[in-house]
């Protein structure tokens, strides 16, 4: 028998974005129900990196992304948000007021409007194209991510890439590592400039070795036992960095999944709201986080929890038509108390 679940909005996505949202509608006293493919709340902090430290959370100077997940959790947690894991949204039916939206487990949602949070959908990582790789991956040579530091405690590591990840493991693995080597292929990192900067300076004090400009070339191990990453350099010039782990970090490949079948407008893979809003171009249908886009986006944290805090108003008189929403400071009105936030 089909189950039916009645709510105001169903958030789809269970990552830092979407509990926010759940935390902003419940102060509106607007209920919800969080969707997410995963056995578990927190999206990529928890799946991917929840020791990974954030620094651009605003009140904390860095906090895990574990602990984030934790202390959003803290945060709805008044409002009673049901919570859908391991199940993947496939339909979305209806219109703005009279949404369906029906799960892979046969769960079937009516809702007046939905959230999108869905990050960067289904996703993996981008795999350097070398020779015998996947045995290395299966031994645990090659990790796309870390889960805990202290599984590094001791190992030489290798860091490949140039992005944000690359730059803050190789911080955060200083003193637990038994060495760390950056390979990339220019001396500029797309990373935010402060850890950059740090970077540099762990480098300057011999905790990082970084190796430019060279790029991955050969794994070399027995039976699947990393012993070594074969760099190159332009001219192809070649060295040998002894290793017991490689982490490669060239970003996650992004599959919308159903969502990108539901007539939303999309820009590269990504879904286009208007900016004062986040509603997309589907009445009713907003999205917020990695997922959307517009001008002047930046892939932020701290601006998924903003888009949340707009879409929640902007859907409150869609499903509380006759009440007027009187803006008030959570300072002055605290959490709402007896609230009815909770589905049914």
């Amino acid at each position: 028998m089909t189950q039916q679940i009645e709510t105001d909005v169903a958030i789809v996505g269970a990552g830092p974005v979407g509990l926010f949202a759940a935390f902003e509608l419940g102060m509106l006293k607007l209920s919800s129900v969080l969707i997410d493919a995963l056995s578990e709340i927190g999206g990529q902090c928890t799946a991917l990196y929840p020791e990974k430290p954030i620094y651009d959370i605003p009140g904390h100077p860095a906090i895990e992304a574990g602990d984030l997940i934790a202390n959003l959790e803290r945060q709805m947690a008044p409002f009673r948000p049901a919570t859908l894991l391991g199940r993947r949204v496939e339909t979305l039916e209806g219109t703005q007021g009279g949404f369906t939206l029906g799960t892979d487990r046969g769960e079937s949602i009516r809702c007046k409007a939905v959230i999108l949070a869905a990050g960067a959908g289904a996703f993996g990582p981008n795999r350097p194209p070398l020779a015998g790789l996947s045995a290395y991956e299966g031994s645990g040579g090659v990790q796309y991510y870390v889960r805990r530091r202290e599984d590094l405690r001791g190992r030489r590591v290798v860091i490949a890439g140039g992005g944000d990840s690359a730059v803050d493991w190789a911080l955060a693995l200083r003193g637990i590592a038994a060495s760390i080597q950056v390979v990339h292929r220019r001396p500029k990192f797309r990373a935010a400039p402060e850890s950059a900067a740090q970077l540099d300076r762990a480098a300057e004090r011999g905790e990082v070795e970084m190796v430019i400009p060279y790029q991955l070339h050969a794994l070399h191990g027995t039976d699947g036992k990393l012993e070594a990453v074969e760099v190159a350099d332009l001219d192809g010039g070649t060295k040998l960095l002894p290793a017991d782990v490689l982490l490669p970090f060239f970003g996650l490949s992004m599959d919308l999944g159903p969502i990108g079948g539901w007539g939303l407008d999309l820009e590269r893979h990504h879904l286009k709201v208007t900016p004062a809003t986040c509603e997309t171009s589907r009445p009713g249908v907003f999205a917020i986080g990695d997922i959307a886009t517009y001008p002047g986006k930046l892939k932020l944290i701290l601006q998924g929890f903003s888009e949340a805090a707009m879409a929640a108003h902007a859907i409150h008189p869609i499903v509380r038509p006759d009440v007027a929403l009187h803006f008030e400071y959570s300072t002055s009105k605290g959490v709402p108390a007896g609230t009815d936030a909770a589905p049914h």
